[in-house]
């Protein structure tokens, strides 16, 4: 069962051209009572006169009522509905384009089996509520005025209109400021996009001339790099050779064979080789040095059986474990171990981590293992020495630089930095992990199809 609608606030008939003047007005009025601002005011009942034109030429006349109804919106809305006298055409709609824009809907539909044309604007938030009392009131009142005639209503008219004119002038008037004020703008952000643009451009000239100056800068670098190994190789090699003399000739003076030295004179011939002997070392480790860096050295790669590898590194250094503190671990590994590398520098680069172990720990172990995992191999060369601190973990990687400390030890601070680059060559990485008082553990992960 439907709702009765509410009672119409009022109603007309239009049978002359005179009531055209009169709907206007009388619609004018209803929507200044229910609260409809000035310019919806002139809409709505601009677009009841066009409407009221159409259909007193099509169907001589139609009824028209005014009613304030609640929307789907939650909003309330001023309707006007125009019911034709006669049946209109099927399909028809207002010959003026225009009238739907004047209004927020204008529908043309069918109720028992008449053609009713219906259109509303919406009410304003801030109006009165249209209670049924204040409803009752806008009846009274508009039941008290009475219709002015055709020349005032033309008259009202012709002053919205001038008033609509002034409107549109001001606006345009409006617009010529704003479109100066724009031009204004876009003249000042050309500007500026000009100034941005030399700037940019002299940043650029500038950046050219660093990259050229720095491009300078690594070729010197590198020609100093090359000078530098060139000259490690060259006085290395030139010192091999006397050095050696110096103990072979130390190994001769000390031979069962020669005469008889005093004790003192074997201890001073002992002291001359064994600073031969480390003198000898330095120069080897230059020369090996001076080759990584100049990328002589050059991988023979090849299948490494690792457990080979490993039964050499524990026969050779075993003689190194002097301390009787400290023990030599070389953990077994299971069949197959086989990496694709090159031994001579793998075995090295281990031989080296060990040796280090070995000089620096005075009771515990140093331990060599190693795991497969996937597609890499890990080697892990763990000691129970003094341990390094963690600011200092990059540093041992530098060339001639050694731990500070009371267990420093002989050595030329070129082991680390020596095995490092191997490692690079061997395509792995060598990384640290120490704390000082918990040792050390050196790290070596390596690809197992070599780089």
């Amino acid at each position: 069962m439907t709702e009765p609608r509410v009672p119409p606030l009022l109603q007309m008939a239009l049978r002359v051209e005179h009531d055209i003047f009169v709907i206007r007005q009388r619609g004018r009025e209803v929507a200044a009572v229910v609260g409809l601002e000035h310019q919806d005011q002139i809409r709505i009942a601009t677009a009841l006169s066009e409407v009221a034109r159409d259909l007193l030429r099509m169907s001589g006349g139609a009824d028209v009522s005014f009613r304030v109804e609640a929307g789907v919106d939650g909003r309330f809305h001023l309707r006007a509905e125009l019911a034709p006298v006669t049946p209109l055409p099927d399909g028809y709609e207002p010959q003026s384009g225009a009238v739907s824009r004047l209004v927020d809907t204008l529908r043309v539909s069918r109720v028992e089996g008449a053609t009713v044309v219906g259109m509303s604007r919406r009410v304003p938030a801030n109006a009165p509520t249209p209670t049924p009392e204040r409803l009752a009131e806008f009846r009274a009142e508009l039941g008290r005025t009475a219709p002015a005639s055709a020349l005032d209503e033309l008259t009202a008219q012709n002053g919205q209109l001038i008033a609509a004119l002034d409107e549109v002038r001001s606006q345009r008037d409006d617009l010529a400021v704003l479109n100066e004020e724009l031009a204004e703008t876009n003249r000042g952000v050309l500007a500026l996009y000009n100034q941005l643009t030399e700037e940019l451009e002299e940043t650029n000239r500038g950046v050219v001339a660093l990259y050229a100056e720095l491009d300078e800068k690594s070729a010197q670098l590198r020609a100093a790099s090359e000078s530098k190994s060139r000259f490690l190789a060259n006085v290395s090699h030139e010192l091999r050779a006397p050095v050696t003399a110096i103990i072979g000739l130390g190994r001769l003076l000390t031979d069962t064979a020669s005469e008889p030295l005093t004790g003192e004179q074997g201890r001073q011939v002992e002291l001359i080789r064994s600073s031969a002997a480390d003198l000898l070392g330095l120069v080897n480790e230059l020369l090996d040095l001076a080759k990584a860096e100049s990328g002589r050295i050059e991988p023979d790669w090849a299948e490494v059986d690792l457990r080979q590898l490993f039964g050499q590194l524990r026969g050779t250094l075993r003689a190194l474990a002097t301390r009787p503190e400290v023990e030599l671990v070389v953990e077994e590994l299971l069949s197959p171990a086989v990496l694709r590398s090159d031994e001579v520098l793998l075995g090295q680069v281990l031989r080296n981590l060990l040796h280090n172990g070995l000089k620096f720990t005075e009771r515990g172990e140093v331990r060599l293992r190693a795991r497969q995992s996937d597609d890499r191999w890990s080697f892990t060369v763990s000691d129970t020495g003094p341990g390094i601190a963690p600011e200092l973990h990059e540093r041992i990687f530098e060339e001639f630089y050694q731990v500070p400390g009371a267990t420093r030890v002989g050595g030329t601070g070129l082991g680390l930095p020596y095995a490092r680059r191997l490692v690079t060559l061997l395509g792995g990485t060598l990384e640290l992990t120490s704390e000082p008082g918990r040792g050390s553990t050196f790290t070596i992960s390596l690809p197992v199809d070599g780089a």
